[in-house]
């Protein structure tokens, strides 16, 4: 549909480590295994895909961080508070650290229950009720 995000791309320092965080994550929110090829891959839910494709080796001194131009995060919609918990459960037990814990779940504001935590290449996801 017009103004609908078509796709976003990626690129990432560790395809193999992101594959396997991304695959667990994208599987939770619904997404299934679009298109791959030897460095890189794609997840799609509906109409919207989402590929990530592996930094080739004379870019890899670059490193991304959130908060130079760019990208800051990207949020999903988890739909409900339940699926939030489920999800920093989830989180807790792969070890992945929760960011703003002190103020988690209400990090956003008191009238916005979300998780916020990182991907392999530091990238911030956010997971909403709505």
């Amino acid at each position: 549909m017009k103004g609908e995000i078509h796709h976003i791309e990626i690129y990432v320092n560790n395809i193999d480590q992101t594959k396997d965080f991304w695959t667990w994550l994208l599987g939770e929110l619904g997404y299934s295994i679009y298109q791959e090829w030897p460095l890189g891959f794609s997840f799609k839910l509906n109409e919207t895909y989402i590929v990530f494709v592996q930094v080739e080796d004379e870019y890899l001194i670059h490193t991304y961080h959130r908060k130079h131009a760019g990208l800051n995060h990207i949020a999903f919609d988890g739909g409900s508070k339940d699926f939030v918990d489920e999800i920093t459960n989830k989180l807790k037990i792969k070890n992945i650290p929760i960011l703003y814990l002190d103020k988690h779940p209400f990090a956003g504001g008191l009238d916005y229950y979300a998780v916020f935590f990182e991907d392999p290449n530091r990238i911030k996801i956010e997971i909403v009720s709505n």
